[in-house]
């Protein structure tokens, strides 16, 4: 079965960086899109950063532009999102997902959660001020 499990979250102060990691297993989505989104607490669900499996094309939220930098290595079927000047803004709960047929970096859909397939467990961020 496909499972998405993501790691690398934590503790850190304003300005500070973190790199989350999310490993996909027991499938291969190399013409699918991969996302990350967010949740704080008594928030909704919200579109972080996505990228093209099958390119380099990345497309990402305004409020983390020029902060946040979203890769893959498709050799170990793993996406990242590496995290710069983080603020206590950002955070939440950080999941990855992998985009159904319909989603791309160009498609309307790229944002809407419900157009992504599969997700992982989460894992936490929280900064401090």
């Amino acid at each position: 079965q496909v499972q998405l499990v993501e790691s690398g979250g934590g503790l850190v102060q304003a300005g500070g960086s973190l790199r989350l990691s999310c490993a996909v297993s027991g499938r291969t989505f190399s013409s699918r899109a991969m996302g990350w989104f967010r949740q704080a607490p008594g928030k909704e669900r919200e579109f972080v950063a996505a990228i093209s499996w099958s390119g380099g094309s990345t497309h990402y939220v305004d409020s983390v532009k020029g902060r946040f930098t979203i890769s893959r290595d498709n050799a170990k079927n793993t996406v990242y999102l590496q995290m710069n000047s983080l603020k206590p803004e950002d955070t939440a709960v950080y999941y990855c997902a992998v985009g159904g047929s319909a989603v791309g970096i160009t498609s309307p859909f790229v944002e809407t959660q419900t157009k992504y397939e599969y997700w992982g467990q989460g894992t936490q961020v929280t900064v401090s001020s």
